[in-house]
């Protein structure tokens, strides 16, 4: 690792904290030759899978993608980055035990909803207007008049 003042490779691990969640690795470190402290995060690498798109094409799953709309939906909302995070590697989690190396996307924004839902509601609704594409209000507002009705199973 790189010292992001003085670019040493040179240092330290001076504390290490595991998640709540268990995928990822928070180390304090410190530069042996400025002294500089910083921190890390490893991260659970998930090599190999695709996702498959609505309209069939295949492309390799970018984690950060998913998080970067995750994010937007919870914008200027009471939701903070370790949150988002945990949101996304709790989605994870349950579509690779569900599937091997191909996840619809559909099951993704399925996922990511579910769970959204029982977060914030509002972030729910912007993350929902996107995945399913809205193609008017009155699916809009029909999308809203439901949250306050419980999921059933079958959805």
């Amino acid at each position: 690792m790189r010292c992001p003042k003085c670019t040493s490779i040179e240092d330290k691990v001076i504390d290490s904290r595991i998640s709540k969640e268990g995928s990822s690795i928070r180390r304090r470190r410190e530069c042996l030759e400025c002294g500089h402290r910083y921190s890390t995060t490893e991260l659970l690498v998930r090599d190999g899978m695709a996702v498959i798109k609505r309209d069939g094409r295949r492309e390799e799953f970018d984690r950060e993608k998913l998080i970067r709309a995750v994010r937007a939906a919870c914008h200027k909302r009471p939701i903070d980055l370790e949150q988002i995070t945990m949101l996304v590697e709790d989605v994870m989690d349950a579509l690779e035990a569900q599937y091997e190396s191909e996840i619809p996307s559909h099951a993704i924004g399925e996922g990511v909803m579910q769970r959204l839902r029982k977060v914030d509601q509002v972030a729910y609704v912007r993350f929902a207007s996107i995945y399913k594409q809205f193609r008017d209000v009155a699916e809009f507002v029909d999308e809203v008049s439901n949250l306050g009705k419980p999921k059933s199973k079958t959805e």
